[in-house]
């Protein structure tokens, strides 16, 4: 794969798709953005990074905030709090950095519904990352120290959150096959071979 390109990954929590977007980066020597793309925009915007960690997809606040249209400060400084910013704005300012990115060097993007942004482009993988309940709750557990019923609880307001941002910001569904150029279920094959599944399907797709 010569030309640049990029792949999407869209993912349920504990799944593994984060371990296997910066897998599949270090296998193919490419660049990865999950929360580094909010620095990159805080950069390219002049604003601050706490701004953009707000109207986040995996804030807690965000899809409140998008739903309703409350107004988020430009930057934490109170001083300067008349100046606000919509996350619709915010969420723009995001997909222009996605945009260059993309037109600049090939990439994996994690989340940001970053598959609708670059949906003109022709070389992108759009891929998403499913598990069993029983593996999710697992991970959770081990990653946060929650209890079964704490893990199971924090996966269904995450999956909801991210669900409500996507659906919110794309034509689309979370989650859906059609959404996706490839779905797959991490837990019948692990991490390690579920990224070289993801690498040959790229490779078989953009030629």
């Amino acid at each position: 794969m010569d030309e640049k390109y990029v792949i999407n990954i869209g993912r349920q929590l504990g799944s593994g798709g984060r371990e296997i977007g910066k897998k599949l980066a270090k296998e193919l020597g490419i660049a990865y953005y999950d929360k580094e793309l909010i620095q990159e925009a805080a950069k390219e915007s002049g604003l601050s990074e706490e701004v953009f960690e707000k109207a986040d997809e995996d804030n807690k606040h965000s899809i409140i905030s998008n739903l309703f249209g409350i107004r988020i400060p430009l930057i934490g400084d109170e001083s300067l709090n008349k100046n606000i910013l919509s996350n619709d704005t915010l969420f723009q300012i995001q997909s222009d950095v996605i945009k260059n990115m993309a037109e600049d060097h090939s990439c994996i993007f994690v989340g940001r519904c970053a598959d609708y942004i670059l949906r003109e482009n022709p070389r992108c993988v759009n891929v998403f990352i499913s598990s069993s309940i029983e593996e999710r709750i697992r991970q959770i557990e081990s990653l946060y120290n929650l209890t079964e019923d704490k893990a199971k609880e924090l996966i269904e307001r995450t999956d909801k959150k991210r669900a409500g941002y996507y659906n919110y910001y794309t034509t689309k569904t979370w989650g859906a096959a059609s959404s996706y150029h490839l779905c797959i279920d991490a837990t019948a094959l692990g991490i390690d071979e579920t990224v070289n599944f993801i690498i040959q399907f790229a490779k078989k797709k953009l030629g």
